[in-house]
């Protein structure tokens, strides 16, 4: 979801600086120190369920992120040619799986704004599998639920670490992508075919 259809420029900004300066606010510090503080606290739990939580984070931080995340919603956006390749996937009738890390209210929170899951015949979050997409148990969990061909699947993400997860199940069809935020430079994707964006995948 995001880093792939929805620009990650979102959330970069989100946790990298809108919430350390919210964070600062209530605890008196200015935004760097409050920065400093909770980067340790960020790098203890990524790659883990708790990182993708936002219940885990406002339990941790005293401060209620779904509220947060609503007050600054209009600054999530699409990557560009997203739309375009979802409308030309559903001509193609195949069927349109989403899966994300993010949290049920996250994603039900930046629906609000983008109408995403409109685009999808089914998604899922890892929460409700207790594992993330770069955990190896999570994918026997989503195919049980969703039983798709692994070689007859194509598979797009922004995480080396989910897509050498996914890979390792079998899943044939494999694409990173390069520009996750529209306001960074491309990233290295390693071993697997890379494109800027899904548009490219048209």
């Amino acid at each position: 979801m995001d880093g792939t259809l929805l620009d990650q420029r979102f959330d970069n900004w989100f946790w990298q600086e809108h919430l350390p300066s919210r964070y600062a606010e209530v605890h008196g510090l200015a935004q760097a120190a409050a920065s400093e503080a909770l980067a340790p606290r960020f790098h203890a739990v990524r790659g883990t369920m708790q990182w993708y939580c936002i219940d885990y984070w406002s339990a941790e931080l005293g401060l209620d992120i779904a509220a947060i995340k609503r007050e600054v919603l209009h600054r999530v956006g699409y990557l560009p040619g997203a739309l375009e390749f979802l409308d030309k996937l559903k001509a193609s009738g195949k069927r349109r799986v989403l899966v994300t890390n993010a949290h049920p209210v996250t994603l039900a929170i930046k629906n609000e704004q983008s109408r995403l899951t409109d685009h999808f015949d089914a998604w899922y979050s890892t929460h409700a599998f207790h594992a993330p997409k770069e955990d190896a148990v999570f994918w026997p969990r989503l195919h049980a639920r969703e039983p798709f061909v692994p070689d007859r699947t194509l598979f797009i993400d922004d995480s080396l670490p989910v897509l050498d997860a996914a890979h390792a199940f079998g899943i044939a069809w494999l694409r990173a992508v390069r520009l996750p935020d529209s306001g960074r430079p491309r990233q290295d994707t390693g071993r697997y075919v890379a494109v800027d964006g899904v548009a490219e995948l048209m």
